[in-house]
């Protein structure tokens, strides 16, 4: 798949985007966003978000799916941790007050969003998950919080940090690979990951 640049004459739908990302569960299981999306954030194009709960959930699930030792996923997470010392929110227990409208099982992400927002105000901060129907987003509007799906928010940031996601999309294969399987190519990957918009506007 060659990777076409964006046209400079195309707008960029929606309000800025912003500067901190909580990355749901949902999105950091994934073999491919979990390595895209973090390799956006060593390029500092945004800051990324999670919570103790986030942690505890993510070891959880990668241990079943992936079928690996506990040790080896821990020792996964805590790189991750070490990467990105202040994505951890830890404890938001607290951030979790006055919510409503959104599914109960998900308020430990808005927390973890609001306690990142109380932090640094000046960023701005969106939830990025899969499960968009579990986030009431008029909710969320009122805190001053976007809801986001990966397609969307990388489709967006194509087009308005194109060097970036470029840099990024050109290592993805490689980044993405899965031990005993072969490699797949960038227009498969998106596919696989129903990031639609974004092979569309990539070329695929």
């Amino acid at each position: 798949m060659n990777i076409r640049p964006p046209s400079g004459s195309t707008p960029v739908a929606g309000p800025p985007l912003p500067g901190q990302l909580v990355l749901d569960t949902c999105v950091l299981v994934s073999s491919v966003l979990r390595p895209l999306l973090l390799d956006l954030a060593r390029q500092a194009v945004y800051a990324p978000i999670w919570s103790a709960t986030i942690g505890d959930e993510w070891r959880r699930t990668t241990t079943h799916l992936w079928q690996l030792a506990p040790e080896e996923i821990a020792d996964q997470w805590r790189a991750m941790q070490q990467a990105f010392p202040q994505a951890d929110m830890g404890d938001v227990s607290a951030f979790k007050q006055g919510l409503q409208f959104s599914d109960p099982k998900d308020w430990h992400v808005i927390a973890a969003a609001r306690s990142a927002q109380a932090q640094q105000p000046g960023l701005g901060v969106a939830v990025l998950t899969r499960n968009i129907r579990d986030f009431h987003r008029a909710e969320l509007r009122r805190l001053g919080i976007q809801l986001l799906d990966p397609d969307q928010y990388l489709t967006r940031l194509w087009q308005a940090q194109p060097l970036a996601m470029q840099a990024v999309l050109t290592h993805l294969p490689d980044r993405a690979r899965v031990a005993g399987r072969p490699l797949e190519s960038l227009d498969a990957l998106l596919h696989r990951e129903r990031l639609f918009r974004l092979r569309r506007a990539t070329g695929g």
